[in-house]
């Protein structure tokens, strides 16, 4: 069964339990009508009769009633506790796997973020009161219906009453609606502004721009609190004004009660009952007006898992494919910017086979980082294919990437965790041999042994306990983990020292000679010593592909690097 029809199932099965609730709140709805016909019976039987037994006999079965009511309210509300629960443990981890993926697609981390806190919103809803009023608005009718068996005239006010509130409501629906898409932008912008000065808190100090970030962060803030406060004050409002309206409504019941008995049309104990049964039934209308915020927010956010979830309806079932062994080959690709759309790889074309290494060169900003995501499937080509072993990656699974790809990205940023789990990739089951051989092969072994807790140190956020270069060989042994058969280095010697380098030519040394693929994209001529095929990528186009030694000939005309920083090397490409 694929992932989506898996969602759809856990979406149905909520159903049954929505049915409960619905007939377990007319238990409770009508079991709240105990107080007007206790006291209609104390006024129109108990009084007139002077039977203390009538009035015990009549205490004792309001007492029974008030405590099933009870009963039943304790157990609707920890049903939507626990459903609350239960989404979350379905729906959280798809979710969240969705929320990974996003930012490849242009979107930005705190719009990721504010995707992620879907769930939680939708949870915390079905904790509070705002499920209860919904679920007690559709038995308000049941009330009337009582109000008005006591009088027509009572029914009339009653129905009218509710009429305007039910109006308020609509209303505070559609004000609401009006600012909800804004403050939610307004957050992301806010939130993105705070991740922004976190990530950068070492260049603020140092710059002293932390002033100036505070600033920006004030102004973001203070453009969603705008927002916020203007939807605050509608729900407040409306909130303020329905309850006086209920307040007024029930005086007003009192006094046409009291206008209804003079004449003789009416006993005193039936005035009582319809103050009491006109009060709760407009208390779920007032409740929902109060809780209407929430309303919107929790219904988006379902709006918003179920977008989620659909999107992983392309990732259905995967046929198993041999160890890829062969080759890796790009079709023709053409790939643009996730977040603009502006083309920035046109129609490359070039094949590898295994054993061979490749040395991606050129200027910066030519394309060189784009043609590494888009054979990894970080960014989606446009047109054309990216084949492993005559396979496109679409018929790849994901345990693929996790056992047969290594990456090491150009800002090299490691996990929470100990350097184990990050070399070995959070493996459930980590195989120790396989973490010191990928220690060893990034020649990043006796370093870590010499560390006081060894492999079990514990990292910071983004492994700042360590130096650059030490992030950095750490990150190539997780690369080299489990042997892949494809490893892509995006400059992988950007701050090694010269016992780095030696280890990372060894290191693509190995990767040729057990028959993996590598990648390297290169702006020292250090790190494309152990390769045999350079590619020159300028302009987002292949320039030149061939081998190393027919395309680059030493001791003639400069490589084309970055200007800062030319090596004696040459490409006969250009």
């Amino acid at each position: 069964m694929s992932r989506k029809k898996q969602a759809d199932y856990k979406i149905e099965g909520t159903r049954g339990i929505f049915a409960y609730l619905f007939g377990l709140s007319g238990l409770i709805n009508i079991l709240a009508l105990t107080g007007a016909f206790y006291m209609l019976q104390i006024y129109d039987r108990a009084l007139t009769s002077g039977s203390i037994s009538t009035l015990v006999a009549l205490s004792v079965l309001a007492i029974g009633l008030y405590l099933f009511q009870g009963l039943f309210d304790i157990l609707r509300s920890q049903i939507l506790v626990r459903l609350g629960a239960r989404l979350d443990t379905k729906f959280a981890p798809l979710t969240h796997e969705v929320v990974v993926e996003m930012p490849r697609y242009g979107y930005s981390s705190a719009e990721a973020a504010e995707r992620g806190r879907d769930v939680d919103t939708l949870r915390s809803f079905l904790a509070g009161q705002g499920p209860i009023a919904l679920f007690d608005l559709p038995w308000i009718p049941v009330y009337l219906l009582f109000v008005w068996l006591l009088h027509p005239v009572l029914g009339i006010l009653t129905l009218g009453g509710a009429g305007v509130l039910a109006a308020l409501t609509i209303l505070a629906e559609i004000l609401t609606r009006r600012h909800a898409q804004t403050m939610i932008k307004a957050a992301v912008t806010r939130n993105a502004v705070m991740d922004s000065n976190t990530r950068n808190s070492d260049v603020l100090h140092a710059m002293g721009m932390t002033r100036r970030a505070v600033d920006r962060f004030e102004r973001a803030n203070q453009y969603h609190l705008e927002h916020q406060t203007k939807t605050s004050d509608i729900g407040g409002t409306l909130s303020g004004i329905s309850k006086v309206l209920r307040m007024m409504l029930q005086s007003a019941i009192l006094g046409l009660g009291a206008y209804l008995a003079i004449n003789g049309e009416l006993s005193a104990g039936a005035i009582v009952a319809a103050s009491i049964v006109t009060t709760r039934a407009l208390a779920p209308v007032d409740l929902a007006i109060a809780q209407w915020k929430s309303v919107v927010s929790a219904r988006r956010s379902y709006k918003r898992i179920k977008e989620t979830l659909a999107v992983l309806a392309d990732k259905g079932d995967f046929i198993p494919l041999p160890k890829p062994s062969h080759s890796l080959r790009v079709d023709n690709i053409t790939t643009v910017a996730p977040t603009t759309g502006a083309v920035l790889l046109s129609d490359v074309s070039f094949e590898i086979k295994s054993g061979q290494a490749l040395g991606l060169i050129g200027p910066s900003g030519g394309g060189k980082t784009t043609l590494v995501k888009s054979i990894l499937g970080i960014w989606p080509v446009l047109r054309g294919s990216v084949r492993i072993d005559g396979a496109d990656l679409g018929q790849w699974a994901e345990d693929f990437y996790c056992d047969h790809v290594g990456y090491l990205p150009q800002d090299v940023s490691l996990m929470e965790g100990t350097i184990a789990d990050n070399i070995c990739r959070f493996a459930e089951e980590p195989d120790p041999r396989k973490i010191i051989l990928a220690a060893k092969t990034a020649g990043i072994h006796e370093l870590i042994v010499h560390l006081r807790e060894g492999y079990q140190t514990e990292l910071g956020p983004h492994g700042t306990s360590l130096s650059a270069g030490q992030r950095q060989r750490i990150g190539l042994a997780r690369a080299l983990y489990g042997e892949p058969f494809l490893v892509v280095l995006d400059e992988p010697n950007s701050n090694l020292d010269a016992e780095g380098e030696e280890a990372l030519t060894a290191a693509i040394t190995a990767v040729r000679q057990r028959g993996g693929i590598v990648i390297i994209i290169a702006h020292r001529p250090s790190a494309i010593q152990a390769v045999d095929m350079i590619g020159l990528v300028q302009g987002g186009k292949l320039v030149s592909f061939g081998p190393k030694d027919t395309l680059i000939q030493p001791k003639t005309r400069p490589l084309v690097v970055e200007k800062s920083e030319r090596q004696p090397m040459t490409s006969a490409a250009e």
